[in-house]
Parts: C-alpha cells; structure tokens; sequence
C-alpha cells in the first residue's frame, strides 16, 4: 500500500479539469519506483464501491469491463502503462497528466474491455493506480478523494431576464433608432438631389451677339511724279 493519493491536476492551470463525462488527474510520476517489470492500471470506482472492489479481478475481464460500468460493474480498470511512461523526475516539456474517459470510439467495443471511455454520469468517482506482474498486484496507492463531474442546467432554469439581456435589448433600440435617422437622412437627400437633376429647368437664350462690320479702305498707288 502506497502512501500516494491521485489528485486531480492542478499545475498548471488546465481548462476543462473536469467536464459533464471527463476528469484530468496527474500522472503518477515518482511513485512505482522499484517496481519497473509491472504494468500500472488506472482503476476508476463509484464512490460507494470502492470498498468491494477486489484488486485481484484482472484488467479486461469481464468482471471490470468498462463497457458494464456502472451496473453490474462498479469499478473497471483502463490506461495500463509501465514504468517507462512516468520517467522520474519528469523530462522538462513532457506532458505528465492523464484524462480519464476521452477515448469515444470504443465504448460500446465488447473487445476493448479496458476503453478509456467517457464516464456515464455526474459520480463521484473515487480512482487509484495499481500495480501488477502478471496478474499478480504488487503496489497500489490510496484511493482518491471523490471526484464529481460538470452538469448541465435544464433549459427551465437558465434564466433569460438577467442583466445582460436588459442591456443588450437597450444597446439594441438606441442602434435601431439611429439607424431610422440615418436613413430618413438619405432618402432626403435623395429625393432632393433628384428635384435638382430631373425636374423642370428654364434655360436662357443666350444673348445674340453683334459684331460691327467695317470696311477697309483701299489705298491705291499713286502714280510716280514724273519728272
């Protein structure tokens, strides 16, 4: 029996440590040293059954299969790893958490009993990381402290009268009646650009102009002065 409890990670920071059929728990590095010819196993519970799980029910049986979880099984195993997956102390850069229920493709796969599937409800779930060499269990740590899942609100109680709403019905009127002006604005401006363009015109005559003849006096040679 180890003294190691896993926790739900916390550093860094991750979004969606939990979500409505996922949880993110921390890698068991530096735990199972001594121990490097065992496979590690994630086992997962409900709460009020981790009492009776026996540690000697093999991996892929049909007596932890995920696929049974949550009735008739109350506790599947899932995520076997050796040793060599939580190198100690952990390689700067490596990811060193685990999220449990992300595999969706074999949930309903009778040939995968070990599925990382999503968790079927809200929980709590209690987890712990088991050792084994061959089927035989050589270390396991404590149980985890339970850990319950996001749920979503019913649509009848998610209010629709909050404070943003009453802002955005606001924000929403003062742009509408501006945009009412800007319009009204334009369409006068057309029309009267329109009056200017297509309406009736009086154009001038334009003033005759006179242009005063004059007639060239014609200068004649006057015959040489005889001498």
């Amino acid at each position: 029996q180890l003294r190691y409890r896993p926790v739900l990670t916390q550093d860094p920071p991750l979004e969606g440590q939990t979500t409505a059929s996922t949880f993110v728990l921390d890698q068991p590095r530096c735990v199972f040293e001594g121990y490097g010819n065992a496979v590690i196993w994630l086992v997962v519970a409900l709460e009020q059954a981790t009492s009776t799980f026996n540690n000697t029910a093999g991996p892929g049986t049909a007596e932890t299969a995920f696929q049974d979880f949550p009735d008739p099984v109350r506790a599947y195993m899932t995520l076997n790893a050796t040793l060599g997956s939580y190198p100690c102390p952990k390689p700067a850069g490596d990811i060193t958490v685990l999220r449990v229920g992300s595999e969706t493709s074999c949930t309903r796969d009778a040939t995968r009993p070990t599925c990382n599937g999503p968790l079927p409800g809200p929980g709590p779930y209690k987890v712990k990381f088991l050792a084994l060499e061959g089927s035989v269990p050589v270390a396991e740590t404590a149980w985890s402290v339970p850990i319950a899942l996001r749920t979503a609100k019913p649509p009848s109680k998610i209010s629709t009268s909050n404070g943003h709403s009453a802002d955005m019905i606001a924000i929403t009127t003062i742009l509408s009646i501006l945009f009412a002006i800007l319009l009204a604005g334009l369409v006068a401006m057309l029309f009267f650009w329109g009056s200017d363009c297509g309406g009736s015109s009086t154009f001038s005559k334009p003033e005759s102009v006179t242009v005063r003849r004059y007639n060239t006096h014609h200068v004649y040679d006057q015959p040489a002065a005889r001498l």
